[in-house]
């Protein structure tokens, strides 16, 4: 049995690899890298069912209990705590003090750690598992390893992923079993960043126990998916993450059939409109064919119709100007006809459940646009909105408010009829979508007017009717996001001919506001909750 009595000190980065210690959850390539390393002359240290996994595999395995001389015991919650093998990993190998510290406890060193953790995330994920189980699911000893042999990265190389199996061998075999500097530093953030993605699952889960309250510590952890062409503007990078344990997020299920990498902006639009088109197709005609069409991240269209063709074309023709280059997300399959019409336009992003494969013939004659296709998810609900500000998060609850018209008040003497409710209820979705101050026309459960992100509603009431195509708002409803704190935005309404109003209410002078539009006879609902969206 080799110990430290006689070893001569090395410098940082040059240690040989002689002594592996393997102990994993996922087994993905273990078998393979751990005969890797037997081919090497390099002894393998095994534990529990690791172990067993590789004598069947016909790798030659020293038991951890006979390299620290202590048992496996309590079900295998204490097996590798020993200040024997922590010595072995943590001792400077250049730092006579610790050469001769470990001579004297005849420590032997460990110069490459194999580690993947219990499955806490998968346990905690599944609707069956009892609270006992996810526990037990809590590794101990694996984060203590990797976090030694990341410390001491120098002389102790660590490995937390089967994709780095290859990798390591290879450097391995072409450096007389050294790993320079540069891997040992790359592997020690990898070790680092799994450690704190799996105390941070194990964090929220507890924190999630008590669903009713923000937490005092917010941790998230999130794991990048795809390098982004560019973020806000070209010079800025950008990247796609996602919550790390999510089932669900923006691009899971997605499926690109054509076009360049998507960017920074395509991914805050797409989000808002697939958020929109399913709150349209859950909430005002459930299943129906729907359309939104968005541009830097506000809608400028959003439609329900007979046909998905007759969805599109309602949509752009809210707002055919402001259409171009959008992302235009669909609830239905596109089809040939469809496909040609939207081919007429410039699009830069078209998300849709399936694509026949004449449409994608014709969409794909544009080089610019991406397609994607969405596969089955469910909608992730649960998750807080997060927005960043300087040093600091600002957490919320998302707003998937849906109320109807059973929770709302009529405050005229002059009801809404049936089509008229029915657009008011198609507004106020879609109002909750659109930049503060927001005010939407509709008609025909399709928008004919959106005025976004102006400093004064009144200016928000002039812009979605200035944007109207001529002839549209005759007629039509109107949505506010928040109270109308002067009767102004309803005599402007009136003015142009719209016929009934939806908005929360809530002003000190709501009594003036209700009488104009008493006076001008529309209708006016008030939903007593608003939807800021800054």
């Amino acid at each position: 049995m080799n110990s430290a009595a006689g070893i001569e000190p090395v410098p940082p980065g040059a240690v040989q690899v002689r002594r592996a210690l393997l102990s994993v959850s996922d087994k993905r390539g273990i078998a393979d890298f751990a005969r890797g390393l037997a081919d090497l002359g390099i002894e393998i240290v095994s534990t529990g069912g690791t172990a067993r996994e590789l004598r069947g595999a016909g790798v030659e395995v020293r038991a951890i209990d006979d390299f620290t001389g202590f048992p496996e015991i309590l079900d295998g919650r204490v097996k590798t705590l020993h200040p024997k093998l922590y010595a072995g990993l943590l001792a400077v190998r250049d730092n006579p003090e610790h050469l001769q510290q470990a001579a004297e406890q005849d420590v032997e060193f460990v110069e490459l750690v194999c580690v993947n953790l219990y499955p806490f995330e998968r346990t905690a994920a599944r609707a069956d598992a009892t609270d006992a189980e996810v526990i037990e699911d809590i590794d101990i000893g694996g984060p203590t390893m990797i976090r030694a042999a990341a410390k001491n990265h120098a002389y102790a190389a660590v490995v937390v992923r089967p994709e780095s199996y290859d990798a390591v061998l290879e450097e391995l075999r072409a450096s007389d079993c050294r790993l320079s500097m540069e891997t040992r530093a790359s592997l020690a953030a990898e070790a680092f960043a799994a450690t704190a993605r799996y105390d941070t699952a194990i964090a929220r889960w507890f924190a999630e126990r008590e669903a009713d309250e923000f937490p005092p510590l917010h941790v998230r952890a999130y794991e990048k998916i795809v390098d982004l062409s560019y973020g806000e503007n070209p010079h800025q990078r950008a990247a796609y993450y996602s919550l790390a344990g999510a089932r669900t997020h923006l691009l899971s299920m997605v499926r690109q059939h054509w076009g360049k990498q998507l960017s920074f902006n395509n991914l805050l639009d797409l989000d808002s409109a697939r958020r929109l088109a399913e709150d349209l197709a859950t909430a005002i005609t459930p299943g129906g064919p729907t359309c939104v069409i968005v541009k830097h991240n506000t809608p400028c269209g959003a439609a329900v119709g007979e046909t998905a063709l007759a969805a599109y074309q309602k949509a752009f023709a809210c707002d055919p100007l402001s259409a171009y280059g959008g992302v235009i997300v669909l609830n239905t399959p596109v089809d040939r006809e469809l496909a040609q019409a939207l081919h007429e336009q410039f699009i830069e992003v078209l998300f849709a459940p399936a694509y026949e494969d004449d449409a994608l013939e014709v969409l794909e004659q544009r080089k610019n646009i991406r397609i994607l296709e969405k596969g089955d998810r469910r909608v992730g609900a649960g998750e807080p909105e997060i927005r960043q500000v300087a040093g600091g998060l600002l957490v919320q609850d998302r707003d998937n408010s849906l109320e109807g018209r059973g929770d709302m008040r009529v405050a005229t003497s002059r009801a809404p009829t049936e089509d008229e409710w029915d657009d008011l209820l198609f507004a106020w979705r879609v109002c909750k979508y659109v930049r503060s101050n927001a005010i939407v026309l509709a008609s025909n459960l399709a928008t004919v007017g959106i005025g976004a992100g102006q400093m004064s509603r009144v200016d928000s009431v002039r812009l979605a009717i200035d944007k109207a195509q001529p002839g549209t708002v005759a007629g039509s409803v109107l949505a506010s996001d928040a109270y109308f704190p002067f009767p102004d935005n309803i005599e402007l309404a009136v003015e142009a001919g719209i016929v009934a109003v939806i908005a929360p209410g809530g002003s000190i002078r709501d009594d003036v506001v209700v009488a104009a539009a008493e006076d001008a006879g529309i209708a006016l609902v008030l939903t007593d909750r608003r939807h800021f969206r800054h």
